[in-house]
């Protein structure tokens, strides 16, 4: 165990038994996290909570009252926060969340394990709310395959489905949040989102890892149903 470059103790997982080197970097990588601690320590379920905050706490998507959908749900970091911050809690806004996984009951969160690419899942959700929604976002990403540009490729389809998933079930003036990752390929995503939304943004964290190329596509103000060619 050694000290980084901010004095910090730097924990060094051996290579041993049928460890791969990319689970043993990964595992390092988690051990060393500072917000893999934070999360620990503030009771939520991941790191990712703290980007949710970070970019709640600049451009207010979240407000008292509202209704929230939350694709690719799992864990339930951003749930957390969601119910927080809508008032979900206490019974004033809702959160929906939905994952092809399991995901533990988080207070104020209505869970159903779904596919959102499921063509009824817009009519399940809207039940589930019992109206529409304010606030869309994911955080989900596609598994990989190691192939660059068909990864680009598989996220980028991924983030348009749930675009597209937002303009079903968003009211006039609503938000879609989701995870991208830095290349040309989103060129054509953004310019939907800017004919359907009055603002659109990539936004990248603090708490988003440096070294990736993970940041984020905030729309906000949505034009309504009638702007959809």
């Amino acid at each position: 165990m050694a000290k980084d470059t901010t004095g910090r103790l730097h924990v060094t997982v051996k290579t041993g038994g049928k460890r791969k080197l990319s689970s043993k970097l990964w595992l390092e990588r988690q051990l060393n996290d500072p917000y893999v601690a934070k999360a620990k320590r503030d009771g939520y379920r991941s790191r990712a909570a703290y980007k949710l905050i970070e970019i709640d706490d600049k451009y207010h998507l979240l407000k008292h009252g509202m209704a929230v959908v939350d694709l690719g749900a799992a864990p339930g970091g951003w749930s957390q926060i969601a119910a927080k911050r809508v008032g979900a809690v206490n019974g004033k806004g809702k959160v929906a969340a939905i994952d092809l996984l399991e995901m533990p009951e988080i207070p104020g969160v209505s869970f159903a394990q779904l596919d959102f690419l499921a063509e009824d899942a817009p009519e399940k959700l809207i039940a589930m709310m019992g109206g529409r929604a304010d606030v869309v976002m994911s955080d989900m990403a596609a598994n990989t395959t190691g192939h660059r540009k068909t990864d680009q490729l598989r996220i980028i389809g991924l983030v348009e489905s749930a675009a597209a998933f937002a303009s079903d079930v968003l009211n006039p003036g609503g938000t879609f949040l989701a995870k991208v990752f830095q290349s040309g390929a989103d060129a054509e995503l953004v310019a939907q989102l800017k004919r359907d939304f009055a603002s659109v943004r990539h936004v990248k964290p603090a708490s988003s890892r440096q070294d990736s190329s993970e940041r984020y596509v905030l729309a906000m103000g949505f034009r309504g149903q009638s702007n959809r060619g």
